[in-house]
């Protein structure tokens, strides 16, 4: 991959691609950028412009998400269901199942069920 951007201290998150979406008083900024081992992830900012009474100064106040790769299309599955909903008020007939970490393994163990260390002697 080729490299975008170097620093003094090393090869720093460059950003790869930008596309910015004006949207009333918001921005929202997707930028995609590349990890030092080259993978690329998103970063979604909403930025907004607001006035501080105090010093009489606008300031933009941020807020920002980061998306990597392996969720892209759980998240785009998620967001177009809550658009159709609130365009439709239709509720989903399946619901978005969260899926389990795979390497961690669950039992139905009641604390009860190990009795206490008085018992065991």
């Amino acid at each position: 991959m080729e490299e975008y951007g170097n620093s003094e201290k090393g090869r720093e998150r460059d950003e790869v691609f930008s596309q910015s979406v004006r949207a009333g008083k918001r921005t929202y900024f997707f930028d995609v950028k590349s990890t030092r081992s080259d993978e690329l992830y998103l970063t979604i900012t909403e930025s907004k412009r607001c006035f501080n009474s105090e010093t009489n100064k606008f300031f933009y106040e941020k807020h920002k998400i980061f998306l990597y790769k392996e969720d892209f299309e759980k998240f785009k599955e998620g967001l177009d269901t809550v658009i159709h909903f609130v365009n439709t008020g239709e509720k989903p007939v399946q619901p978005i199942q969260e899926e389990k970490p795979a390497n961690e393994n669950y039992t139905n163990v009641s604390f009860d069920d190990l009795g206490t260390s008085e018992e065991k002697k």
